[in-house]
Formats: structure tokens, C-alpha cells, sequence
């Protein structure tokens, strides 16, 4: 059985869950969000924590989302809490960002300036050479900046493009004379 599915999820003060059949319900103060259960996994709300409960352990199946489930719910319950952020870096000269209603406008050397529709649900701020992307859905905030991110790949020569923050890119050297 998965050790990460039988680790209980402790909500933080302000969180609530309501349980239904196929899903549980998270309302916390950033928002609400539901997260699916799958055949054979549920769901027991113990106080302040949810504990997800495998009902048939002979089924392959089952048994490969139990982990699944779990870390699903607890991303959500860590989104309506706390929320989610990716954090990119724009490196290069003349590369800028500029946040224009729902549109992220980017300056990242082409010809033409790129411009992304930021997904609802996602929160986009430009500071200096930063771009901060932020909001209650893991999925959809990684997505966005994965987007971002594959306009303009950090290049191995002069380290120039969209990278994260955290990212390490391994610098090539140049041709010898």
C-alpha cells in the first residue's frame, strides 16, 4: 500500500472540508476547491484532519491512486490556505514583461512582442525582471509558467531567456580561437 496514501492531511485553522460521494469540498480564506475521488478511495474527516482510506487492496488499480488521491487533496487544501507561487526570471537584454489586464505582454528578443493570456485562476505581477505567477490551483500556476517558460528556454551559451528562479543551468563554453 502507498506510505504517501496513508499519511493523514492536517488543515490549518480557517480550512473546512464537506465530503460527498466522488469528491471533497476544501473552502479555506484564499477560496474553494473540489478535488475527485476515485473508485474504491475514501475519504474519513477525523477533527481537523482527513484520512484517505483504500477499500480494496487486492485492486491494482486502486491501489496506484491512493497515493494519487492524497496528494491531490493535499494540494488542495494547501492552495485554499497558503496558495501557490512560481517565481521566473527573465535574463537578456531588452527582455521585459508587462502586465496589461489579463495579458502578460513579453519582450523576449523576437521580432514581434509575445503576448500570453494569463488562465483564470491566475494572478500574474512583474517586478523588475520577475514575473510572479500566483494562486490556488498547483496545476494551473505551473502550467502558466511552464508556458512562459517554453517561449524562450534558457540558452546553455549566454544563459539568456525565461528560467525559474531556483533553476541551475549549466553554462557551455564557446568555440576556442
Amino acid at each position: 500500500m502507498s506510505r504517501i496514501g496513508k499519511q493523514p492531511i492536517v488543515m490549518p485553522s480557517g480550512v473546512s472540508a464537506t465530503l460527498a460521494a466522488d469528491s471533497v469540498t476544501v473552502k479555506g480564506p484564499k477560496g474553494e476547491m473540489s478535488s475527485p475521488l476515485f473508485d474504491g478511495i475514501t475519504v474519513e474527516l477525523e477533527g481537523n484532519t482527513l484520512q484517505l482510506v483504500c477499500s480494496n487492496l487486492e485492486d491494482k488499480v486502486t491501489k496506484s491512486k491512493f497515493g494519487l488521491a492524497r496528494a491531490l487533496l493535499a494540494n488542495v487544501v494547501t492552495g485554499v490556505s497558503k496558495g501557490f507561487e512560481k517565481v521566473l526570471e527573465l535574463r537578456g537584454v531588452g527582455y521585459r514583461a508587462q502586465v496589461q489586464g489579463s495579458n502578460l505582454n513579453l519582450s523576449l528578443g523576437f521580432s514581434h512582442p509575445v503576448v500570453y493570456e494569463v488562465p483564470a485562476g491566475v494572478e500574474a505581477k512583474v517586478d523588475a525582471s520577475r514575473i510572479i505567477l500566483s494562486g490556488i490551483d498547483k496545476q494551473k500556476v505551473g502550467q502558466a509558467a511552464a508556458e512562459i517558460r517554453a517561449y524562450r528556454p534558457p540558452e546553455p551559451y549566454k544563459g539568456k531567456g525565461v528560467r525559474y528562479v531556483d533553476e541551475h543551468v549549466n553554462m557551455k563554453e564557446g568555440k576556442k580561437a
